[in-house]
């Protein structure tokens, strides 16, 4: 029977199938599921920089509210906690003492301070690592994306020096090059990436005639993009590599690690799904490689990435002109 275990980070793993951010990992009974259903690990639901801000504000704002009128009260009121965040932070910590595999800690933060705060703050919990999401709308027409990225770089180092446990960098695709920002983060300390960000976009309703931000599942063939990036990764980085988005067999596990992943992370199936899904993954991959004759992970993990394929078209543009100049093929009758 093969054997699923991993490795990610340096945390051991039982599968690698992860369950991604959502809410499915915002309470304990979804969260008991997919520990049960086979999860290698679980990322928890992300704390986001809008929270802290908006929590921030309102308290600033309830804790002045009389200050004009009992000017003579303000010297003798007693220090509150901030109980804003401070309450994703008491769920974060209990989501750890109840769950028996890895628990990865996410921050999806835009300011400086907050990253480097709430990131010590989200380690003091007792998580076993952490998830970065690095996206920001950048509003500074000036600003280019020489500075952006070298921001991003910096704020890796950043993290490295403030957080003792591993932490990984779940990046948008919009990076003109991402495999040089990612040798780049690399270097600068992070322990991992996660391929891709899966972006809520906006919308218009053009009835109400108003913004909508509507939650968009991935696709099946989504794994294409990050399966293309695994392959050119592997082998070049010290970092682990993790494929997100499309993830929704073991078939494209199988895909995703024959590339050079060394796991996955699957949201959109096991809302499709159920949060059980993710054992039928677990199960299909066990499947597949005792059909192939691999008893461990290791053992073929890789194997297809541009490192070890001969095939001069794979993981580069001229797939696109391959199609083109081959289009016979495509329409051949038999």
């Amino acid at each position: 029977m093969p054997d699923l275990k991993t490795t990610y980070m340096g945390l051991s793993l039982k599968s690698p199938i992860i369950a991604g951010a959502s809410g499915l990992t915002a309470n304990l009974a979804s969260i008991e599921r997919l520990v049960a259903g086979g999860a290698g690990a679980i990322v928890t639901k992300s704390l986001f920089e809008e929270q802290i801000q908006h929590e921030r504000f309102k308290f600033d704002e309830d804790f002045e509210k009389g200050n004009n009128r009992y000017a003579e009260m303000i010297t003798v009121r007693p220090h509150l906690e901030y109980a804003g965040p401070a309450e994703h932070l008491m769920w974060v910590r209990e989501t750890k003492k109840h769950v028996n595999i890895p628990v990865i800690a996410s921050l999806n933060a835009v300011n400086r301070e907050t990253w480097l705060e709430y990131a010590r703050k989200l380690e003091d919990t007792g998580v076993d690592a952490l998830e970065c999401n690095f996206f920001a709308s950048p509003k500074d027409p000036d600003k280019t994306a020489a500075e952006i990225e070298a921001a991003d770089v910096h704020l890796v180092a950043e993290l490295k020096q403030t957080v003792r446990i591993p932490f990984s960098v779940k990046l948008s695709y919009f990076y003109t090059n991402p495999v040089n920002v990612i040798r780049r983060m690399d270097q600068a300390g992070a322990s991992g990436f996660v391929l891709f960000n899966r972006l809520i976009e906006p919308d218009l309703d053009i009835e109400k005639e108003k913004n909508t931000s509507p939650f968009n599942m991935s696709h099946e063939t989504d794994y294409r993009l990050p399966l293309r990036y695994a392959g050119l990764l592997e082998g070049t980085i010290r970092a682990d590599v993790c494929c997100s988005t499309g993830i929704f067999d073991g078939e494209t596990v199988a895909k995703t690690l024959l590339a050079g992943a060394q796991v996955v992370q699957t949201v959109s199936a096991l809302f499709r799904d159920g949060p059980g899904h993710i054992g039928k993954m677990a199960q299909d991959l066990d499947h597949w490689m005792a059909a192939k004759g691999y008893p461990t992970i290791a053992d073929f993990r890789g194997k297809l990435s541009r490192r070890h394929v001969s095939d001069p078209w794979a993981y580069t543009r001229a797939q696109y002109a391959k199609l083109l100049i081959n289009t016979d093929e495509w329409f051949r009758e038999d």
